[in-house]
């Protein structure tokens, strides 16, 4: 997101509250954009009837005799709800937020520029499917139909009357399939596996040796907790789950590089807004999903529950919608429900008539950074000086002139570096010489001799994504179910999937790179050409499964499968297990002899708010002898289930004691950009080291001439949270509640971070205390670093009955509308933050039932709406 916007401040805070002031003015412009939602509307380019009904918490489900209509409607309908975030977001992918914001957003855009987004969506949108052409130009005639319709400022939205005041020259340009397309790259972007490990790996490098750094990114724990195919390998070019295991060829780890670089390259990659991931540098990227045969369920079919894990947004990064045939055959096959992007047609997650599929982040390492030996205009490659791809980009700013920047490529991509120059004086951890990767004689060069880094990622590759989408949406069948997920080339996604017929299937997508050398862990030599990529894992050979006997598949980011099993390698930096055992072991529990689940039983799984390391960090903590108000506050911590309930005293002392924890034990230790955010790896990392009371780590290394010890430390933590919460929530400990603290502001994407009260007024709602943590599976994270506040979280939740569509459930973080004070602007949130959902439905007479509105759209040209005064 945008820095907080500091050129509005200087303008917008006399303007807003004058204008708040003028009651009626404000009244006026807040309705003026609020959409028709029922009657009549003719949309051009329609060439039958469509018919939009919404419920009372506006969720629109369409009905279209094509599919351009049906995708045309959709278009129309998201542009009615969101049109200003789906203009904020193609001015992000673009690399244009400067042209709606100013120069505070130009660091942003520049770095968007030149890992060219839209550049590589410009060159996808041609290898697509007819079909799927079609479908994206329906889209944007929708789109472009409800512009032409609504004209001016106050008819889009409040958001573009508020900007009138700092921009009033902005005018939105015609939607293109391509805005569509670029939008895609933003979510690869935000679930882009490893790349902040690797630079974190990188960054402590600078300040401690190897052995230290790998301690603070372990193994996975294979013997505690279960992979998600814990059966077969690659057999005669497949992937056979009945296969005999095929251990994967052993990689050594690369070697630290050199610092400055690449400092300013971990700038440049937090600098780039966050649409859809975690803020805090990739630990809270992550999904649970699950899917459990009719086998283990009342109802005698499968069951499927999803809940990704995202960035908290307003409005929600998801939009729910029904989009249906009203005759469903080849040349229109869709009656699809379920969770869409606004900005882009289809349905993303959800369900059809036949089949449903949910997704979590499978976390492969699909980008590398390869550090870079830069002369002039030249890169070194094997002892070759070879000239680097320049062009420039032109970057439109509001309120100034035009800024160029000079955009440098070598084979393996961008050089995202360029954009942060200085950068590296102002980190910690920078270094004026490091080990030199090419192996020289001396070991050691000027920092100055490896000052570039480039990205490789597989999303600067076109692809075919979009072509995805429709097939999921159309799919019918476990083998069409596959065939379209071959096409999701990029965000590598764990896909569960169940059909009516009483099948599940796990698969395993995405374009991942075969490495010539190293295992994608650290950031590498380019120079050398010894660190190539060789191609991708074949589709074929990547984890599936079908029917296994146990009847349930369980993703939760961890680790898909053993490389004792498995030949190919995907990554070494999986979240860690903690949630997908939890889930596992309610499962287990709930279904042992002879149990059955119910859409009931998965929703409350999805609430469970059981702290995964509670285990065993408070056994070490009750151990020790303690004085004063500390020793009265830890005994909240006797006989804690780890249940973290917005009411809990003691998930609100544990959680403050596991945050001083972290930043007394590690902070000393490491630079900014390695420090750690919370998360399971951290779970990990301190498991270890609890039965290691003099490790290094224990030590602080601001207390010269003592040598700090495990317990030390504990006792540390345990004051220094109850300093903390005595001072912001009272002495009484009893009375501390874990959601006082941990709690949700919904913060509109561009102008809720504006620093004046007035604008957040207007567009942020909350808080809304929330139960859960971390690594929950109820995952609502937040930063230690930072403070308790909720940054990622579940984005939504939906739990599938194969056998009843009407018995579904789901809800989203906030709304259907994205129009400040709609009724569904937010009305979803408290549902969501108490662990409510509501009906799912799907069919076309519960449809028309649970209608509180219904919108005709006809074919004919729109009226135009004239321009607010």
């Amino acid at each position: 997101m945008p820095r907080p916007l500091t050129w509005l401040a200087r303008v917008l805070t006399v303007l807003v509250v004058l204008g708040l002031a003028l009651g009626g003015v404000v009244v006026w412009n807040v309705r003026a954009s609020f959409p028709q939602l029922a009657g009549e509307l003719k949309v051009d380019g329609l060439v039958g009837k469509v018919t939009v009904y919404r419920d009372k918490t506006g969720i629109p489900h369409i009905y279209a005799d094509s599919p351009e209509d049906l995708f045309l409607a959709q278009g129309y309908v998201h542009a009615q709800d969101r049109f200003f975030e789906m203009d904020f977001r193609r001015h992000v992918t673009a690399g244009r937020l400067s042209e709606m914001f100013g120069a505070a957003t130009l660091t942003e855009d520049k770095v968007i520029r030149t890992m060219g987004w839209r550049r590589v969506a410009e060159e996808e949108l041609p290898l697509l499917a007819e079909k799927t052409r079609h479908y994206l130009d329906a889209y944007a005639k929708g789109v472009n139909s409800w512009m032409d319709r609504n004209r001016g400022a106050a008819a889009r939205s409040l958001e573009y009357a508020v900007m009138q005041l700092t921009n009033s020259g902005y005018e939105p340009e015609p939607w293109t399939p391509v805005d569509s397309l670029a939008w895609l790259k933003a979510m690869a972007w935000d679930l882009r596996s490893n790349m902040s490990d690797e630079i974190g790996r990188a960054l402590a490098a600078t300040r401690l040796p190897r052995g230290r750094v790998e301690q603070l990114w372990p193994g996975y724990p294979f013997a505690e907790h279960q992979p998600i195919v814990t059966r077969g390998s690659v057999a005669r070019g497949r992937f056979d789950q009945d296969g005999e295991p095929r251990s994967s060829v052993t990689r050594q780890p690369d070697a630290p590089p050199a610092a400055g670089a690449l400092a300013r390259a971990a700038a440049a990659v937090r600098a780039v807004p966050s649409l859809m991931g975690d803020p805090a540098g990739g630990s809270g990227i992550g999904s649970n999903s699950w899917v459990v045969s009719g086998e283990h369920t009342v109802s005698g079919k499968p069951l499927l529950a999803n809940d990704p894990h995202l960035s908290a947004a307003l409005p929600s990064v998801w939009y729910q919608a029904g989009l249906h045939c009203r005759k469903k055959s080849a040349a229109c096959p869709f009656d699809v429900t379920g969770f869409t992007f606004s900005g882009v047609p289809g349905v993303v997650i959800g369900r059809n008539d036949r089949i449903a599929w949910g997704f979590t982040n499978l976390g492969p390492d699909v980008a590398d950074l390869y550090m870079e030996k830069v002369k002039d205009d030249s890169y070194l490659l094997m002892g070759q000086w070879k000239p680097l791809a320049v062009r420039t980009e032109t970057i439109e700013v509001a309120g100034g002139g035009p800024v160029r920047l000079r955009v440098r490529d070598t084979m393996h991509g961008p050089i995202i570096s360029d954009v942060m120059e200085g950068v590296r004086k102002a980190l910690p951890g920078a270094i004026e010489t490091a080990e030199d990767l090419s192996g020289d004689a001396t070991g050691n060069i000027p920092e100055e001799a490896a000052d570039a880094v480039a990205l490789k990622w597989t999303a600067l590759e076109p692809g075919r994504s979009a072509d995805a989408i429709f097939a999921l949406d159309a799919a019918q069948n476990w083998q069409e179910f596959r065939t379209a997920a071959a096409s999701f080339d990029v965000p590598s996604q764990n896909l569960v999937y169940a059909d009516v017929d009483g099948n599940i299937g796990y698969q395993a997508p995405g374009r991942i790179p075969v490495r010539a050398k190293g295992d994608g862990t650290w950031p590498v030599p380019g120079w050398s050409g010894e660190y190539a990529w060789q191609g991708t894992i074949p589709f074929d050979e990547l984890p599936s499964l079908y029917n296994p006997p146990e009847g349930y598949i369980v993703t939760a980011n961890n680790a898909v499968a053993d490389p004792e099993r498995y030949p190919h390698l995907l990554t070494r930096d999986w979240a860690y297990g903690y949630r997908s055992q939890r889930i596992l072991d309610l499962l287990r529990d709930a279904l042992k002899d002879g149990g059955k689940v119910d859409v009931e039983a998965m929703s409350g799984l999805q609430q469970d708010s059981r702290n995964g390391f509670a285990g065993f960090l408070v056994p070490r903590l009750m151990e020790l002898d303690l004085a004063g108000p500390a020793k009265d506050a830890r005994e909240l911590l006797r006989g804690w289930d780890g249940s973290q309930g917005l009411e809990s005293a003691p998930a609100m002392y544990f959680n403050a004691v596991w945050r001083h924890l972290l930043i007394e034990t590690f902070n000393d230790d490491l630079p900014e950009g390695a420090r750690p955010g919370g998360g399971d790896r951290w779970f990990e990392v301190v498991r270890v080291m609890l039965d290691r009371e003099a490790d290094p780590f224990w030590d602080d290394a601001g207390t010269a001439g003592r040598a700090e010890t495990r317990d030390d430390m504990l006792r540390r933590a345990l004051a220094l949270a109850y300093d903390e919460l005595s001072a912001r929530l009272g002495p009484d400990v009893a009375a501390w509640r874990w959601g006082d603290l941990h709690s949700l502001t919904l913060t509109h994407q561009s102008l809720g971070t504006s620093g004046i009260g007035p604008v957040e007024w207007l567009f942020n709602r909350g808080p809304f205390p929330v139960s859960g943590n971390d690594d929950a599976v109820n995952a609502a994270g937040w930063d230690v670093q930072e403070d308790y506040a909720v940054g990622w979280l579940p984005s939504m939740r939906m739990v599938v009955d194969l056998a009843d569509p009407d018995r579904s459930r789901w809800v989203n973080l906030t709304g259907a509308s994205g129009h400040a004070f709609h009724d569904n602007y937010a009305d979803q949130a408290p549902l969501w933050a108490s662990g409510q959902t509501t009906p799912m439905l799907s069919r076309e007479e519960s449809v028309r039932k649970a209608a509180a509105n219904t919108l005709t759209l006809l074919p004919g040209a729109a009226p135009v709406q004239a321009p607010a005064p």
